[in-house]
Order: C-alpha cells, then structure tokens, then sequence
C-alpha cells in the first residue's frame, strides 16, 4: 500500500510513536536517527539486516527508523522465503517490501550502510560525490569485504549470513553511531 511505502521515508520508530488511526505522531522535538541497509534487490541480504538491527536496536534509549532500500529494484516484492526462514530460525520475525532507495532517504540517514563496493559506488552516485550525505555511507563489513549475495545459495547460506549479520551489525552500529545496545 501507499502507506507501507511512505514508511521508507517517515523515520518514526512505530514503537515509540502514538498512532491515530492510519498516522503515526512523534513530538516535534524528538530526533530520531535513520539507518538504511542497502543491497541491489532489497529482498535478501539488506531486509535481513534491517529485522536483525531492528531486533538488537529494541531496547535503545534512542529513537531510531531502521529501514532498508535496493539500488536496483522495485517497489512491493516481498524478502525470499529463505530471507524469511533464517530470521525465523534465530528467533525474527519479518514483515517488508522491497523499497526503491532515492537520494532523499540517503540524505536524511544518519548510517547508510552498504552490502558492497559497488553498491557504496551507486549511492555515491544517485546523491553526487561531493554531497555532504556521502560521509554516512559505509560498507556492512568491518573489513572492507563485500558481504555476497547468496540468492539461489541455498538454505544454509542465508542461516550462515543470518549468523554473520548477528555478529556484525551490533558492532557497526556501535562503532559508526556510538550506539550502545542492548542485545536480547
């Protein structure tokens, strides 16, 4: 729906925000910081990341809207079932459509982070290089390494990467935001 689609770009954290029937009401002097997940689909490897975070970023202090967008997708297509089944089998549930990533979403991020190098080089170039908004994008992996698509891998390649993405996403955003989470 139109709704699920503006929530790409309305960083309120449902959680922490009053509803009124179909909007979603924060006090205005509320800051809420956004961290988008970026991969080419949207439908395996950064909706994986966005439940994950979503999951460890529960019990913050700080308002936060995790979401997570494709650089080469379209709007509506749900995460693959084995997407699904690797956050189930750590205890995630998941709900989402992959999102179509804009230069607006980037620009009111606070962390853009990036499955690959080449997926940092798309967003660099759908907001310019010399946008101030280029500093928060950042690869997923504390190494530089591209984390790999593992469409058509199989099962155990996405309960693998569900593992990794446990590891690692808790650690980034601590050491990127200076988030300090509770884990669950």
């Amino acid at each position: 729906s139109s709704f699920q689609a503006r929530a790409a770009f309305n960083p309120i954290p449902a959680a922490r925000a009053s509803h009124i029937g179909h909007r979603i009401m924060i006090p205005y002097h509320a800051i809420v910081r956004t961290i988008l997940f970026i991969c080419t689909g949207n439908t395996c490897r950064s909706p994986m990341a966005e439940a994950i975070a979503s999951a460890h970023c529960g019990n913050s202090k700080e308002l936060l809207f995790i979401g997570s967008a494709g650089v080469a997708t379209m709007n509506g297509c749900p995460p693959t079932e084995e997407t699904l089944v690797a956050l189930n089998g750590i205890g995630i549930s998941h709900e989402g459509q992959s999102t179509v990533l804009t230069a607006n979403m980037v620009r009111k991020a606070a962390l853009v982070l990036c499955m690959t190098p080449s997926h940092v080089a798309a967003v660099e170039r759908l907001i310019g290089a010399n946008d101030p908004a280029a500093r928060q994008i950042h690869l997923l992996d504390p190494h530089g390494e591209a984390i790999p698509d593992p469409i058509g891998m199989g099962q155990p390649t996405y309960d693998a990467l569900a593992k990794e993405f446990v590891e690692i996403i808790p650690r980034r955003l601590e050491t990127l935001l200076g988030l300090a989470l509770i884990h669950n």
